[in-house]
């Protein structure tokens, strides 16, 4: 967990570009429905949840409910832990708690701002990609949220070990990555930091969107913002001239993923950051040679590559992952960084008293899930650890070895696909290729992202050459 918000930028750098929140957006829950959430998209749950509705009868949720078995990453805002509930409802089940520290948060407005925004939208979006809040609680100091344990890890960690994936497993995680981004968007909200380390995997290898502390609410139609957030390597050329953004810049990030599972690394890197974003802005899109012309065309136009993929049944979670994380047992941790699993799990006191004015950007923040009232469900989530020396801004990731990559060229390569560099175009310049959109269960469900998407067009690349359209 490099940081509650995981910015990878300076604080300098960050307040160049317009506010996004100022101390008035710190709405009461009430007022944190965002226009269209009303919307139904698939399988999904609407939640609608009052204050008056949170913590009927006995049970009283708290710290003192929760046994603490491992530590999951920490960063400078608090820790994640893997916990067990060990009374009440649920009893035993193994959740993911996210402790962050309250007088950190409040020193900076915006910080504040992103904290409820996140706990807002981990309350109202619910779907089967996006991570599921169980619990959130606070104590005089600090802020709680217990949250699904996704004990598959983060696909950070599985395209470490593979150095690429084999385009078949690109394919299916990207196509999941696509309904949960899509019904973010439906409801107004911009996810801005989609990243491996903020895509999980739960046990049957599934992802899970995390960590929605740099999203942005009720952004609909042609509306946009201006905050210079996210981490650079994934960041639209838009963010970085601060000319103003919308949930295109989803897309594109949705882009540098796919090229960085297919290739090793994102497709822009240099020695520091500042050379990186020139990349970004001016640079050109060098594909390697193995990419079959697949994968070269959907990074270019409209494209078949998810021709195979029956939204429907994916969304239903009907199609078996190609990554099937190896456990032993629900506490299993096997696939998270040692370096946190090994240390001693310990919550430090709570002994910071904030003041009552400072306290008032935090009424409202407890919340129990519906379906824990109704006692039924599962449940995790996690904060990422800091970014690998790999992944660094400051310095380029090292590109997947040669051989690995000639092996998986001999297995995938398809004749007559030699392509020149696609040039890239800057930030002005939006990609116009769209999604179809036809409605679940007609011919064109497969290949094709069905209607619960959203009503508006969709681009894969914000600005430029990122995956554009299918």
């Amino acid at each position: 967990m490099a940081a509650v918000f995981d910015l990878d930028l300076e604080t300098e750098e960050g307040s160049e570009g317009e506010p996004e929140s100022s101390p008035s957006d710190v709405c009461p829950l009430a007022e944190s429905r965002a226009a269209g959430l009303d919307r139904p998209v698939g399988r999904c749950e609407e939640v609608e949840l009052t204050e008056t509705s949170v913590n009927l009868g006995p049970e009283r949720i708290g710290p003192h409910c929760f046994e603490l078995l491992r530590v999951l990453g920490k960063g400078g805002y608090g820790k994640v832990f893997q916990v067990r509930k060990v009374q009440g409802t649920n009893s035993g089940k193994i959740y993911a708690m996210k402790v962050l520290r309250k007088a950190k948060i409040v020193r900076n407005a915006k910080d504040t701002a992103h904290t409820r925004a996140e706990r807002n939208i981990l309350e109202s979006v619910k779907h089967p990609f996006i991570v599921e809040l169980a619990y959130a609680f606070q104590t005089g100091g600090k802020l709680y949220l217990i949250l699904e344990c996704l004990s598959g890890g983060e696909l950070f960690t599985h395209l470490e070990r593979e150095g690429i994936f084999l385009e078949d497993t690109a394919c299916f995680y990207l196509a999941e990555i696509t309904l949960a981004l899509g019904h973010l968007h439906s409801q107004g909200i911009i996810y801005r930091d989609l990243k491996p380390e903020n895509i999980m995997l739960n046990s049957q290898g599934h992802i899970k969107l995390t960590d929605f502390g740099l999203c942005k609410e009720s952004i609909h139609e042609d509306a946009v913002t201006h905050t210079f957030c996210g981490t650079i390597e994934y960041m639209a050329p838009e963010i970085l001239v601060r000319s103003g953004h919308n949930r295109a810049v989803d897309w594109w990030s949705l882009g540098a993923l796919m090229y960085d599972m297919l290739t090793g690394s994102p497709p822009f890197t240099a020695e520091n950051r500042k050379k990186t974003m020139d990349k970004i802005i001016k640079g050109k899109l060098a594909l390697p040679p193995y990419l079959t012309p697949d994968a070269r065309d959907l990074v270019k136009k409209r494209h078949p590559f998810f021709r195979h993929i029956n939204w429907n049944d994916l969304l239903a979670r009907r199609v078996d992952p190609p990554i099937r994380p190896s456990l032993q047992s629900e506490e299993d941790v096997s696939q998270f960084d040692t370096h946190f699993t090994r240390q001693t799990p310990v919550d430090s006191p709570d002994d910071t008293a904030l003041s009552e004015s400072a306290n008032q950007a935090f009424l409202g923040f407890t919340y129990v899930a519906p379906s824990v009232l109704d006692s039924i469900k599962e449940g995790f989530s996690f904060q990422p650890k800091l970014r690998s020396p790999r992944r660094l801004n400051s310095s380029p990731r090292t590109p997947v070895r040669y051989r690995r990559a000639r092996e998986s060229a001999q297995l995938r390569r398809e004749a007559g696909s030699g392509l020149d560099l696609l040039a890239h175009p800057r930030a002005a310049s939006w990609c116009s290729s769209v999604f179809s959109h036809p409605p679940p269960g007609t011919p064109g469900g497969r290949g094709c992202l069905a209607g619960h998407l959203t009503s508006q067009p969709l681009c894969l690349g914000g600005a430029g050459w990122a995956v554009s359209a299918l």
